[in-house]
């Protein structure tokens, strides 16, 4: 069984500077699924979860509700109102309650610590590679499409516009992408990542443009694999020109994956 929080503590605490999200619930128990594990327990992380004790959390959750027996916990875990808890409490509980706690050591890729903050930072220096070593899969985003303003559909790239529900995106800018869930195959397109300025956008949001494929996705669940960067995010004087920008990432989308446009 692995426990998880919902939402992470920073959400609660400090919504203004909790960090960007590498992955939703879904995507997580998804991959937690991927490596085998049985069950998954979502705790709920209210103000009310954060102001239990660390001895609380210890014997009432632990040991009381779960009957724990081995407990394997990072190695910067830290748990109870105000942070109190950490591993040494939990080594001390454990021979107390009879149960066997262990650390996982930390994990390096290149001389480089394998944690959520460096796999960011890969992310907004726009190494894809590093991310991806960090992670052990390519980073990717995903969600269900949803109707939007077909703006792109009336300068000639109708996309498939799925809505970022985090407070901030690891990621902006415009990427050749690959789409899974819509069939056996990964499909490739272009995909923009951000707040749509030339349009006065002000939510962030996902919108990916299939290459060489017509079909309906609203309400479809999509997985978008980010492959490379293409550009920024930037503003446009004019819709032409962003029309002609829109045609070029088309166009350095197809050179990397090696497609030439249909006649």
């Amino acid at each position: 069984m692995v426990m998880l929080f919902e939402p992470q503590p920073l959400e609660l605490f400090a919504t203004d500077k909790a960090p960007a999200r590498l992955t939703r619930l879904r995507e997580k128990l998804r991959y937690l699924a991927e490596c085998g594990v049985d069950y998954v327990l979502c705790v709920r992380f209210d103000r009310r979860f954060a102001a239990l004790t660390a001895q609380n959390f210890i014997s009432d959750l632990l040991v009381k509700h779960l009957r724990v027996k081995f407990l394997a916990v990072g190695d910067d875990f830290r748990f109870g109102a105000g942070r109190e808890g950490d591993f040494l409490l939990l080594q001390k509980a454990g021979m107390e309650y009879g149960f066997d706690i262990t650390s996982t050591q930390t994990f390096c890729e290149g001389g480089v610590r394998i944690s959520s903050t460096a796999v960011r930072q890969a992310l907004a220096d726009d190494n894809l590679a590093l991310a991806e070593s960090l992670l052990g899969h390519p980073f990717a985003i995903s969600g269900r499409v949803v109707h939007g303003d077909e703006l792109g559909r009336t300068i000639g790239f109708p996309t498939a516009n799925v809505p970022l529900r985090r407070q901030v995106s690891p990621v902006k800018g415009v990427y050749a992408v690959e789409v899974l869930g819509l069939g056996e195959k990964p499909l490739p397109g272009v995909a923009n990542i951000g707040t749509r300025p030339t349009v006065a956008g002000i939510r962030q949001q996902l919108e990916v443009h299939l290459l060489d494929v017509a079909m309906d996705l609203y309400g479809r669940h999509i997985q978008v694999v980010l492959r490379k960067k293409i550009r920024n995010e930037q503003r446009f004087a004019s819709l032409d020109e962003l029309k002609a920008q829109i045609a070029r990432d088309e166009l350095t989308a197809r050179e990397f994956f090696g497609l030439t446009k249909p006649a």
